[in-house]
């Protein structure tokens, strides 16, 4: 396992620095910086604060995904399902969580929203050809992997 220190920087004095649930999580959890419960009516979409900024180290991007429990239980998941903070974004850290379920639901104060993964990435050159290697998929799409 990789660690790195990460800049952080509270916008709001209560805002709360994002927490590992166990040694080996992938994802942290990123809290709702509100001072008062926020009501998300069915098939809207609420940006939520976090009260946070940070550095993500260049050559990594932060990809903000649904914590699993809110998502089962609530509903409630990220409007664009994956947030992709980039390395030179120093703005506050938002969620744009979108109410999946058929019924109003609320999201406290201080509550966790989602989960923030920083993950290496890929910058691709593209070069462009006339033709493309072979496989053995082809142009297969979906479906076209499985069992039968």
């Amino acid at each position: 396992m990789l660690e790195q220190n990460v800049n952080i920087k509270k916008l709001r004095d209560d805002a709360k620095i994002p927490t590992y649930g166990t040694e080996h999580a992938a994802g942290c959890d990123l809290y709702a910086c509100i001072d008062e419960p926020v009501t998300i009516k069915a098939g809207e979409t609420v940006l939520i604060k976090t009260g946070l900024a940070m550095e993500v180290p260049v050559g990594y991007a932060g990809l903000i995904y649904a914590r699993s429990g809110l998502a089962t239980k609530k509903g409630l998941a990220p409007a664009n399902k994956v947030g992709v903070v980039d390395a030179d974004y120093r703005g506050e850290i938002m969620v744009a969580l979108h109410n999946h379920s058929g019924e109003e639901k609320i999201v406290e104060p201080f509550e966790r929203i989602a989960q923030f993964v920083i993950a290496p990435y890929l910058k691709a050159v593209f070069n462009e050809v006339s033709e493309l290697n072979d496989t053995a998929r082809g142009e297969g799409g979906f479906g076209s992997t499985g069992t039968k």
